[in-house]
């Protein structure tokens, strides 16, 4: 027995804010990172005097790491402790900051994200890990409001990360998309030291890596990352770089499942049988959705302003403001709403409100007003932080506090496969409508943006699955 699970369990909230603080400036890192670093892909190929193709994997690189980190996030909890797996995150992520900065040539930023990567990979899914097991350590219930307040960096992220890139690369060099990572790295270090309590696992639950486990799905899973990611870059299917990943991917993933240690939760990376219990199962799916709706119009939207618009780089992150604020504010009451009223009603709300303001981008043409559009963006903004919380939430409804870090693992793959799902549709879609000189970039985008509006709708009919049961009651 770890030392953790002797211990009594604690009451109140006293010490959750400065965990949660802890939690939040360690999150917004890699939230408010990628952001940055898409808006300064542009000055990377000057700076390095390579192409568009190349400096890709600037970014796929670091998603494909992110990808393998997540598989191991949960033997790692087990054998280091959530607080030491936690600071070594952040302070590989402070790291790999700095040598990307230091890099001199695209070979070395390239392996330099990807270390920025595999650390993020570790941060985003052990942030709800370790919130829900203090929530749980502690006696509170109130897991929705939790999570809107921990889920702060995903929305704070979009607004700050676009508008901070622009200013870098208006007024800075191209370093310091990198660098200014590291004081908020440094903040987050020395908050999270004495915010969480030193758990320390017992010799006896220092588990083995399962090595063949590991190759396979974390292969597997970047695979599949790696198929999508080349669907969008290649403008469709047909591609022998899009189907051979692909193909692999799934052949691995469907070996780990058929591997006898990946079903026995003891000794798993991850623990697929969870997938048996209805909350986990139905938030993953519509986690998917979720990830396919917003990173879909967070692909389309910049090129939205930039290419048919005629706007800046800078004016065109200034535009997504909006959207950035609205989900700020609506995570303010989604996390209150979810407690109250369970979490199928309120993400079959978030989705058909996504849907309804995705919808006026089909619509749009040239006498629609910035001003206009931007006020959708808020509502859109307002239906996405809905949208979010409530799903985060049931996943942990009927599970045991050992589960946690599996079912975060999988709500997280769902979501980041959707992500790469989502996007390669929309560009898909966008770009053969563009070869379709018939329908011109207008039409083209109205079509990208429709079908993200039918995704959102899917995810619609998918919330039904939802356990429509109050959180607080499902908390013990």
């Amino acid at each position: 027995m770890s030392s953790e699970q002797s211990k009594p369990p604690l009451t109140g909230t006293k010490g959750m804010g400065l965990l949660i603080t802890a939690i939040i400036l360690g999150a917004i890192m890699p939230i408010m990172d990628s952001t940055i670093v898409s808006i300064g892909l542009q000055t990377l190929i000057g700076a390095f005097h390579t192409t568009a193709a190349t400096i890709q994997w600037v970014t796929t690189g670091y998603l494909l790491a992110m990808a393998v980190a997540v598989c191991v996030v949960g033997w790692a909890q087990a054998r280091f402790g959530g607080r030491r797996l936690w600071l070594m995150a952040l302070i590989a992520f402070v790291v790999g900051s700095l040598l990307c900065a230091l890099s001199w040539n695209i070979a070395s930023i390239i392996a330099f994200r990807a270390l920025q990567g595999f650390a993020a990979g570790v941060l985003m899914p052990l942030m709800q890990t370790l919130a829900v097991q203090e929530a749980r350590h502690r006696n509170i219930t109130s897991l929705g409001s939790l999570m809107s307040t921990v889920s702060l960096p995903v929305a704070v992220g979009p607004i700050v990360g676009p508008v901070l890139g622009g200013i870098v690369l208006n007024s800075l060099s191209w370093h310091w998309l990198f660098l200014i990572n590291v004081p908020f790295g440094i903040a987050a270090i020395a908050v999270a030291i004495p915010a969480f309590h030193d758990e320390r696992p017992a010799q006896a639950q220092h588990p083995s890596l399962d090595i063949v486990g590991f190759l396979s799905v974390a292969a597997g899973l970047a695979g599949v990352l790696l198929g999508l990611t080349n669907i969008a870059r290649e403008d469709g299917f047909a591609h022998a770089d899009v189907v051979i990943p692909l193909i692999v991917g799934v052949a691995l993933l469907v070996f780990f499942v058929a591997w006898p240690r990946s079903r026995d939760p003891q000794r798993t990376l991850i623990d697929i049988t969870l997938l048996r219990a209805r909350s986990v199962a139905s938030a993953s799916s519509a986690l998917f959705l979720v990830g396919a709706a917003m990173y879909a119009a967070q692909f389309l939207l910049p090129l939205y302003w930039q290419d048919l618009r005629g706007e800046s780089v800078l004016n065109a992150a200034l535009l997504l403001v909006p959207q950035g604020v609205g989900s700020l504010l609506s995570r303010i009451v989604a996390g209150r709403l979810t407690d109250r009223f369970g979490g199928r009603v309120i993400a079959l709300t978030g989705f058909l409100l996504t849907a309804a303001t995705t919808l006026p981008f089909c619509f749009a043409d040239a006498s629609t007003s910035n001003m206009v559009l931007s006020g959708v963006l808020f509502l859109r903004g307002l239906a996405l932080g809905v949208l979010l919380i409530p799903i985060m939430t049931v996943a942990y409804l009927d599970i045991d506090n050992a589960a946690v870090p599996h079912a975060s693992i999988l709500t997280r793959v769902g979501q980041q496969v959707g992500a790469s799902a989502g996007t390669a549709v929309a560009a898909v879609v966008l770009e053969s409508s563009l070869r379709n000189h018939a329908l011109g970039a207008q039409a083209s985008f109205h079509a990208a943006f429709a079908a993200a509006v039918v995704m959102t709708l899917i995810g619609a009919v998918l919330s039904l699955w939802l356990p429509g049961r109050a959180a607080s009651a499902q908390v013990e």
